[in-house]
């Protein structure tokens, strides 16, 4: 029987009934021949038989784009099956395509995408079109095997990682456009972003009140100014707007769930998404992974359905602030908020590729307590990520639809971004938010102290009786753990506060109750449905922390008048407690002298282990060159950056400080670098 396919030569074929007509009857023919999911090659002159289609899209795109010029035996749509080698046949990913890896990263991006519209054509197919146009162009004329589209992801990509200015990638698009006049190539960088944000590589800028008060977003995303402190939303002048409506601040939201479907829309990722179900430790004892943690498995016991399908992803949050102009005379604090997935192996899930930013807080304060102000849209879509779910492709499995849905486990953060994040304040008596209202602390001069570590002691230990501390016997047991119904209870008890820093609204400062405790706020992660259950909900860096303790503890030993915690006022402390006389200090005449302290390094051993620290060799790339951060007479060690000590910590210190000071200083110094490896 022969198949009438004239139709397909029709060129003007829109409102072509003869057109239609013959569409149906090779969507009939079709129609037994798709694979178990519902889909076939698409023939149509953007697809070219290389992405495969439900025949409800399939219909769409060939009215209009057309049909193939050259797919003249459809041997993948039900005609003369056996001959599927048929040399007249154009076989897939030909022409351009040859060997351009973008048509392969192209169709995992659309694949991804499977809502479909009542009309049976995908609903955001029509946003790949310019996509299909730069992939199918030739970049230049006879260079068929790189196509412009994979030229400018490649730029791109060079542009991030070499810190290029948006006006050096304009002129170097220039350049080449002047270079290779037939070049198919976009003409600034704007008009490259746009083509990325095709490929869900884009963002949404969202509008914030000058005052941190609220986001022009959702129900207030047209209003005109803000509704708790009525502030314009756009920059003025002289009472009056500028040319162009310029808004106060910006907030740039990267969207996650585009991105996760990306870890599962090529098979190598998708299979690594399962990693932390196949390559946990078995033992109890050996913690290789988060999900050999407690917080992990109590999670999994509290939600057993979600904890059932291995693909659902575990997020851990990180934010910080920083100066984006490498210039620390100017004060202006921007914060990033990057997520991590920890489905992935613990060596990837801690690699630049696999860390998502979701937020990007404009300056140039820090948000403070207004934090949750920014949150909001990240808190949205994780609520709806955990209730509902997105439906994804799984590319390890056949490309089959499952319902993925997402957690947020906990945080990480250094003390002051956890007080902006938690809500419980890193200021006071009760700064410690894990012994909350049981913190031991006292009022030392010019600071709070807090003491009592002895209490996680053994009850019979030693130390528990030693009098040179703070001068009494500690008979104190640990303090109690709280429980989520007592953080509940304790947060019920805080008033709701008005968000923002205009000084008659938000910017108010009020007093604490007493009944409050700590609390500044509700943290807007208590609106996830399983926030107040989990155990573990924020972590504190300990590269921050490392650092910190680091350079107090060599400022001390060094003698830095700076960086030291052996001050005058610290020596008054010990004199006003009563304990450690040999450390107060005395008058002598009129002169107030200051005993020097075991703990200290002479003028001599400080040379000693500046020259140890400048002499000591490491392997290449293991570390900084050190000898640079020697101050010119050999007396101090500045200008150390997180790594270096890092370094220090864990290899020099314990080394260097061994002949400086006595057995039993340089036995608890090693014992605390030890603490950190």
């Amino acid at each position: 029987m022969t198949i009438d396919k004239s139709w397909t030569q029709i060129r003007k074929h829109s409102n072509s009934a003869v057109f239609w007509q013959g569409l149906q009857s090779f969507l009939q023919m079709a129609k037994p021949h798709v694979n178990d999911r519902g889909f076939i090659k698409c023939p149509c002159n953007r697809c070219i038989n290389n992405v495969q289609h439900q025949l409800e899209v399939l219909e769409t795109h060939i009215h209009r784009f057309g049909f193939m010029s050259d797919y003249n035996e459809w041997i993948y749509h039900g005609e003369n099956v056996n001959a599927a080698t048929s040399s007249n046949v154009p076989q897939p990913n030909s022409g351009v395509h040859d060997r351009d890896e973008m048509f392969e990263v192209l169709e995992d991006i659309i694949s991804n995408d499977v809502e479909v519209d009542q009309l049976g054509s995908q609903s955001s197919n029509v946003q790949y079109d310019d996509l299909f146009t730069a992939l199918n162009s030739e970049l230049y004329p006879g260079v068929s095997s790189f196509s412009s589209l994979n030229l400018l992801v490649k730029l791109m990509h060079l542009k991030v990682m070499n810190k290029w200015t948006n006006k050096s990638f304009d002129e170097l698009l220039k350049l080449l456009k002047l270079t290779f006049s037939k070049m198919d190539l976009v003409e600034s960088h704007y008009e490259a972003k746009k083509l990325m944000t095709k490929m869900g590589l884009g963002y949404q800028s969202i509008h914030v009140c000058k005052n941190d008060c609220a986001l022009f977003w959702n129900e207030n995303s047209t209003s005109e100014t803000c509704p708790v402190c009525s502030e314009s939303r756009w920059k003025m002048q002289a009472g009056r707007r500028t040319g162009k409506n310029v808004p106060h601040k910006v907030l740039r939201y990267f969207p996650l769930a585009p991105r996760l479907k990306h870890l599962f829309a090529t098979s190598k990722t998708a299979k690594l998404m399962r990693w932390h179900r196949a390559g946990k430790s078995t033992d109890d004892n050996v913690m290789r992974h988060p999900i050999n943690g407690r917080a992990w498995k109590d999670f999994d016991r509290k939600h057993p359905v979600f904890a059932d399908d291995v693909r659902n992803v575990r997020l851990g949050l990180a934010a910080d602030g920083f100066n984006p102009f490498n210039n620390m005379s100017i004060s202006y604090s921007m914060w990033p908020v990057v997520l991590t997935t920890y489905n992935l192996p613990p060596w990837l899930c801690m690699k630049p590729k696999y860390l998502m930013l979701s937020l990007l807080i404009p300056g140039p304060q820090s948000p403070g307590k207004d934090m949750d102000v920014f949150l909001r849209p990240l808190i949205e879509e994780l609520k709806e990520l955990w209730e509902s779910g997105i439906d994804t492709r799984n590319a390890d499995n056949d490309r089959k639809v499952f319902k993925m849905r997402a957690a947020l486990l906990w945080t990480v953060n250094d003390f002051p971004a956890r007080s902006s994040i938690s809500g419980w304040s890193g200021q006071g008596y009760k700064t410690c938010p894990t012994c909350n209202e049981d913190t031991p602390s006292m009022r030392v001069i010019g600071k709070t102290a807090y003491f009592g570590h002895r209490r996680f002691l053994p009850s019979t230990h030693r130390w528990r009786s030693n009098l040179d501390f703070d001068g009494r016997t500690e008979r104190k047991r640990p303090p109690r753990r709280f429980s989520s119904v007592d953080i509940m209870d304790q947060l019920r008890r805080v008033k709701t506060t008005i968000p923002g820093k205009h000084p008659n609204y938000g910017g108010v400062k009020r007093k604490r109750g007493d009944d409050e405790l700590n609390w500044r706020k509700k943290s807007i992660f208590y609106e996830l449905p399983y926030w107040a259950e989990i155990e573990l909900k924020h972590n504190l860096d300990v590269v921050h922390i490392e650092k910190n303790i680091c350079d107090s503890l060599l400022g001390t030993l060094m003698g830095d008048p700076h960086k030291s915690k052996d001050t005058d006022n610290a020596r008054r402390d010990l004199q006003n407690l009563g304990i450690r006389s040999e450390l107060h200090l005395y008058k002598d005449g009129n002169r107030l002298m200051k005993p020097a302290a075991e703990y200290t390094f002479s003028e001599a051993n400080r040379r000693k282990f500046c020259r140890f620290v400048i002499l000591v060799k490491f392997p290449d790339g293991f570390a900084s060159n050190l000898s640079k951060n020697v101050a010119q007479n050999d007396s101090r060690i500045i200008g150390l950056k997180s790594h270096d000590c890092h370094v220090i910590m864990q290899r020099l210190l314990p080394v260097g400080c061994r002949s400086l000071v006595n057995k039993t200083i340089s036995s608890t110094i090693i014992e605390l670098c030890t603490f950190f490896n």
